[in-house]
């Protein structure tokens, strides 16, 4: 393995790029206080790492990352394997700001057995590193409390803390304790119990943990008969006891398949800057648990990214490696990860991707998992106080805003050729739309379709009223059009003497934002969380002006078609569609209907029969 450092100071980073090796291994970028920004692994370097300067559109997080690049180092590996093993390393040592976060799993319980020459089985939140295996983790406190507990029903294993060895036996240092008479220990610290038979029942709790209960049932219950045989009634009942313990834990799980083969079933879910990985654990045809993890900085990833991410870092850490790893999407470094699977369990390890079927179905399971998941994670942390939401944050970074677009105030304007022109506000707070202060506009000033006058008026009226009411001012105001409405209410903005107003332009047909004083359009990719806020605040702000405008044309159509007919006045007008409910009723109705029913005289009735006779 061969490592690489440079000297930023002697080498710019287009130099760097330029002698990028075509090998497998890792990269590393560096800031100007070269610290870690960024660990990759790539099978050949020198494209991995150039894709990062690339021109065209980007996501703004690793325009931003681009941005912070004053070193570049890497390690050349023989094997992608070898990278992505090293890279593992390298992130758990570095913790670079723009690498996936996978939370961190010490708050969540493992059952360990001690690496002791008479272990102890019990459940903790602490990882040590000396031999002791551990079992989980176990993100459902419920399922790990049931778990240990069906444990102590069924093997015979010591609950005390001691440090027992040959010595400390010999000499008779411990005294029995109570599990002792209650049968649930056999007494090692006494001698009553030799080493190698507990280590034969501790292999038993191995199994039982890694959810091979098929063989323990029949070894149990060979046991119950074999007591019986022997008259030994006391001994089989206790050997009953512990099979029907065995039973009640295995029919508590779910049966997905009839085959022996161990399976991951993992799919992810994901959200502006957060994810969720849910990974369902299936051992001898049946889910034996489920575990999840949330992960940060994820907004720049796509899923297939984020779940190669997950797998190497959880079965970096896990002892569990199954045979078969199911997963939603294909991922790309999946050849090296099952070879690297396949090394350390020793049997050939396969991830897939299912089409259809049962495995289909279980992967859409573990996704709907992660989405519940994630959305209780969005939840809790609105709840938090001064919580501001990913999306906010994510469009004052891309659009360069001074302070966070927590108010935003968005117009848009509808008319059909000038005909009933109307405008709308709406008001979006934290991401969420703030229906109280919505606001909606009969333009006055134009008949015809100037859309620059209209947005003029529009944002006067709205924007001297609050100034009268000394009320605040959004701290974003988004206009839907381009350059010229946003020029528009520029103007007025100036005229009121409202200064430093953050301020956009947002045009349908290519989602271009435009910025005051810059004719140029800036381009946000069409994944990006910012760019869906703006769309949801512009989309809302035009289905609320055209909700106004048809509604307005509605009424000046019933208007016209009542006002013209002789005898029928606004009251009666009123009368009229208040009794019947619509004019296309009121057409059908005969002179009768409309002089009993609708309260007026015989001859206006009549005027009203002609009237639609003749249209």
């Amino acid at each position: 393995m061969n490592y690489h450092g440079y000297d930023t100071a002697m080498n710019a980073v287009e130099d760097k790029l330029k002698n990028l090796p075509v090998k497998p291994g890792c990269y590393l970028f560096k800031d100007n206080n070269k610290k870690i920004l960024y660990v990759g692994k790539a099978g050949i370097l020198r494209n991995r790492v150039r894709s990062y300067f690339q021109s065209g559109p980007v996501h703004p997080k690793i325009k931003a990352l681009v941005k912070r690049i004053a070193d570049i180092e890497y390690i050349v590996t023989d094997s992608e394997v070898e990278a992505l093993i090293l890279e593992n390393n390298l992130i758990k040592k570095y913790k670079p700001r723009y690498n996936v976060n996978l939370k961190d799993d010490k708050t969540y319980p493992y059952i360990r057995i001690t690496n002791e020459d008479f272990p102890q089985v019990f459940v903790t939140r602490k990882v040590v590193r000396d031999g002791s295996h551990y079992f989980g983790p176990y993100t459902d406190v419920k399922n790990v409390r049931f778990t240990l507990k069906t444990l102590q029903q069924i093997f015979t294993i010591r609950s005390c803390k001691y440090n027992l060895t040959s010595e400390t036996i010999e000499k008779g240092k411990v005294q029995l304790c109570l599990d002792y008479y209650i049968h649930k220990c056999r007494g090692p610290c006494q001698g009553l119990q030799s080493k190698a038979d507990y280590i034969r029942e501790i292999d038993r709790v191995h199994r039982f943990l890694k959810g091979k209960t098929d063989g323990l049932v029949k070894e149990i219950r060979n046991e119950m008969n074999t007591f019986s045989e022997h008259m030994e009634f006391e001994e089989a009942a206790r050997f009953r006891d512990k099979l029907n313990a065995l039973e009640n834990y295995r029919n508590s799980q779910k049966v997905v398949y009839q085959d022996s083969v161990d399976r991951d079933i993992l799919a992810v879910a994901k959200e502006d800057d957060d994810a969720c990985a849910a990974l369902f654990k299936v051992r001898e045809s049946k889910i034996t648990g489920r575990i999840h993890y949330y992960m940060a900085q994820v907004e720049w990833k796509t899923i297939p990214e984020i779940i190669g991410t997950f797998i190497e870092q959880y079965y970096f850490k896990s002892d569990e490696i199954p045979q078969e790893i199911f997963i939603q999407e294909n991922i790309e470094d999946k050849t090296p990860i099952e070879t690297w699977l396949t090394d350390r369990l020793g049997k050939r390890v396969s991830i897939v991707v299912p089409q259809q079927g049962e495995k289909k179905k279980l992967v859409d399971l573990a996704q709907k998992n992660a989405r519940y998941l994630l959305e209780e994670l969005k939840l809790q942390k609105l709840k938090l106080k001064d919580y501001i939401p990913y999306m906010v944050k994510a469009l004052q970074r891309d659009l360069g805003l001074k302070n966070e677009p927590r108010h935003i105030e968005c117009f848009d304007i509808s008319n059909i050729q000038g005909t009933d022109p109307v405008a709308s506000m709406v008001c979006f707070v934290d991401g969420k739309p703030k229906k109280s202060e919505y606001r909606r506009f009969k333009i006055q000033t134009k008949d015809t379709p100037d859309d620059f006058a209209m947005m003029r008026e529009v944002v006067k009226r709205r924007y001297s009223r609050l100034l009268r009411e000394k009320k605040q001012l959004p701290d974003l105001i988004m206009i839907d059009g381009g350059k010229g409405q946003l020029s528009s209410a520029l103007g007025v903005l100036n005229e009121l003497g409202i200064q430093n107003q953050q301020i956009i332009g947002l045009a349908k047909r290519l989602e271009e934002v435009f910025f005051p004083g810059n004719s140029d359009a800036q381009m946000l990719p069409h994944t990006s969380s910012s760019l869906r806020l703006m769309q949801q605040v512009r989309d809302e702000a035009h289905r609320f002006a055209i909700t106004f405008h048809r509604e307005r044309r509605r009424k000046r159509t019933i208007t016209s078609e009542l006002d013209k007919i002789e005898g029928v006045g606004p009251q009666r007008r009123k009368q009229l569609l208040k009794t019947f409910g619509s004019i296309k009723k009121i057409k059908g109705l005969s002179v009768e209907e409309l002089v009993g029913k609708g309260k007026i005289p015989i001859n206006t009735a009549r005027n009203i029969i002609k009237y639609f006779d003749e249209v």
